[in-house]
């Protein structure tokens, strides 16, 4: 399929909208969480369902995207994932009872699960080989959009709900942006979700759906741990798996604490939400600049050891009780910066590309449903973790897995750079 750059950029804009709706529903809970609870009163089993709940819909939407892309093609499914967040987001702002807003919010996780694994792969079989690594990392971009999109939103939202309530007397619109105003901070999702389902109708299919297509019509999941696929299943499922234990959760939860504490002019934490996530956007940015030319090995390589660096040196301060210190604020910045040009987008690049097309939708599920299980996992585990270890303790693990994902990736990953997926699946084969 010959495409000319403007097209490809269309195409990549388009089809990363799934990832910028994505990052904005991860991110905005993190002001709506507060206001419903305080609104329902819900205790702290309802607190933690409805955050979980989208987290249910995720693995929901994973399960059913590979069958789905292969039986309808990648187009269809994207398409079938912003009709899903369409209807998930009226259905957060409009439901008045607890009980149906949690149906919502498992809806919109299984669109996000279902894009999060079909976008990345369509904009791999899409992309011409040079540009292979920039467009898949172009998802990872609008994720990180996204988060800034909801940042930014809700503490607009709230500075303006004066503003809000003297604007609409009554009806609807009060009702979303002044009464409950969390109600707004997730309709801004209404109009992303609008353009991607709109701009899908004018974008191409793969070109690889029609050959993978036939070949799934035999084969099954028991296929993907032959011998033949296990070094590709093993990089496949351990590089996701390593990005979300490195730590990135923890660095965003902890980011605008330390920021407000060196003295930073922050209302509050969502002022400092937004600097963090800025940062995350601009250090993408890198990698989609040099993907394609530097390679995948060399990135991940600097990413990691980097990483486990910025890590380390953060227990150590913490552990100094040097928290007032700008080497806190250049270690967490650091890391951001290794994780954002390396870690974060790089897991699905690769994993778009270390498998053949008859396989590559049901690997690239599984490889997608590691992420949200490892994400699940270290939500539940990093409580445990400050808890018994403390602080410092907590960020020297997690500088650790840095250290043990360097380790794999520089004994088991090739470089994939500028190779078709029949080259990449020699490699693999060559242990």
């Amino acid at each position: 399929m010959n495409l000319t750059t403007k097209q490809l950029i269309f195409i990549a804009i388009v089809a990363s909208l799934g990832g910028l709706i994505f990052g904005f529903d991860m991110a905005v809970v993190s002001g709506v969480l507060p206001l419903i609870k305080s609104q329902f009163a819900l205790d702290t089993f309802l607190e933690g369902w409805f955050v979980s709940s989208a987290l249910l819909g995720c693995i929901l939407g994973v399960l059913i995207s590979s069958y789905l892309s292969d039986r309808y093609g990648r187009r269809a499914t994207m398409q079938i994932a912003a009709g899903i967040f369409v209807l998930a987001t009226l259905g957060c702002v409009l439901l008045e009872t607890f009980s149906p807003i949690i149906w919502a919010r498992i809806l919109t996780g299984i669109g996000i699960g279902i894009a999060s694994n079909v976008v990345p792969l369509y904009l791999s079989e899409i992309a011409p080989i040079k540009d292979r690594g920039k467009l898949v990392t172009f998802y990872q971009l609008a994720l990180t959009f996204g988060i800034v999109l909801a940042y930014a939103s809700n503490a607009l939202i709230i500075k303006q709900q004066p503003v809000f309530e003297e604007m609409f007397n009554s009806g609807l619109f009060r009702h979303i942006f002044a009464e409950q105003e969390w109600r707004g901070m997730i309709s801004i999702a209404m109009l992303p979700s609008l353009i991607f389902f709109i701009g899908l109708l004018f974008v191409p299919e793969s070109p690889s759906w029609g050959n993978a297509a036939r070949k799934q019509s035999a084969m099954g999941y028991s296929e993907l741990f032959k011998p033949i696929y296990r070094k590709a299943m093993l990089i496949g499922l351990l590089l996701p798996i390593f990005s979300q234990f490195c730590g990135i959760n923890v660095i965003i939860y902890y980011g605008p604490t330390i920021l407000k504490t060196l003295g930073f002019s922050l209302d509050n934490s969502l002022y400092g939400q937004i600097i963090i996530g800025v940062a995350n956007m601009l250090f993408t940015m890198i990698a989609i600049w040099k993907v394609d030319s530097l390679g995948r090995r060399p990135l991940y390589l600097v990413g990691t050891i980097g990483g486990a660096v910025s890590l380390f040196v953060t227990s150590l301060l913490f552990y100094l009780d040097m928290v007032d210190s700008w080497l806190l604020v250049l270690s967490i910045v650091s890391f951001l910066a290794f994780f954002a040009f390396s870690i974060g987008p790089l897991k699905f690049v690769v994993a778009s590309e270390i498998f053949s097309a008859g396989i590559r939708a049901k690997a690239m599920g599984i490889s997608i449903l590691a992420m949200w299980l490892s994400d699940f996992l270290i939500g539940q585990i990093t409580p445990f973790l400050l808890s018994d270890l403390g602080v410092s303790g907590t960020f020297a693990v997690l500088g650790g897995v840095c250290l043990l994902a360097f380790v794999f990736v520089y004994r088991t990953l090739p470089e994939t750079k500028g190779k078709t997926s029949e080259e990449i699946q020699e490699l693999l084969k060559g242990g």
